[in-house]
């Protein structure tokens, strides 16, 4: 894999885009330091996981096609985001006349970790991370993608960004007491359900608070950022990170 300099397009979440574009400049640092050629295609646009969430998944053609049209032509798309990439990958639609097109994309975009994991096969990232950290296994990327194992599953216990951050010197990986429950967003669900979300990212937060975690991390920003509005409003001191900007700044 030493010469193996794959060519990168960049996908950057909306909410990435609009509220943490930190994390996506973090993803780009990294996949560099990596050996990957990486641009960021500058027409993209949503990819339609919010309109075809809220039930109208029929009305996402033309993302769809735009995002075939943007992507298409790159060795690999790569997106911190498990939802995002769940979307493009297994909920689009299928539009006519791009078939052959949808195809080849759909096995060439994958969320960071795995690709990093699956793709350039690293198998030890060196670097230093003195913090104690809790990670949230959120449901798009652990059960759509199998980024984790799930506990309702009789299979070996794995998880792809453990894998990254374990080797990390000085960094404490805590266990859970509930290592895959849902933190509540869900997208339109947080906004329709706001009662329940919001218990339900207590819930989550509590785990990691009666663990003394001082870094809360996971793949998407869209579960980070629920549990840090709840954090906030509730005076914790816990910090949130996304596990590229960890990554990025652990190692040289």
């Amino acid at each position: 894999m030493e010469n193996f300099k794959p060519n990168v397009a960049l996908f950057i979440p909306c909410y990435v885009d609009q509220f943490y574009p930190k994390v996506g400049i973090a993803t780009l640092e990294l996949l560099e330091k990596l050996g990957c050629k990486v641009s960021f295609p500058a027409g993209q646009t949503c990819c339609g996981q919010p309109l075809a969430n809220a039930g109208y998944e029929r009305d996402t053609i033309g993302t769809t096609r735009h995002f075939v049209a943007i992507f298409k032509n790159f060795d690999y798309v790569v997106a911190p985001s498990g939802s995002c990439v769940l979307h493009v990958k297994e909920h689009s639609p299928r539009v006519p006349s791009l078939e052959k097109e949808q195809k080849e994309l759909h096995d060439k975009v994958f969320e960071l970790t795995e690709f990093i994991t699956d793709i350039l096969k690293v198998e030890r990232l060196e670097g230093r991370f003195q913090h104690r950290v809790g990670y949230h296994a959120s449901c798009h990327g652990q059960r759509g993608l199998r980024l984790a194992s799930s506990s309702e599953l009789n299979q070996i216990p794995f998880n792809k960004a453990r894998k990254l951050l374990g080797n990390l010197e000085g960094l404490d990986w805590v266990e859970l007491d509930r290592t895959d429950e849902c933190c509540g967003f869900g997208g339109t669900f947080a906004v329709t359900e706001e009662a329940l979300s919001i218990r339900m990212g207590r819930d989550r937060l509590e785990d990691h608070l009666q663990h003394q975690v001082e870094i809360i991390t996971g793949g998407d920003m869209s579960c980070i950022m629920h549990l840090e509005g709840i954090a906030t409003r509730e005076g914790q001191k816990i910090k949130f990170m996304h596990i590229a900007e960890i990554l990025n700044q652990a190692i040289t």
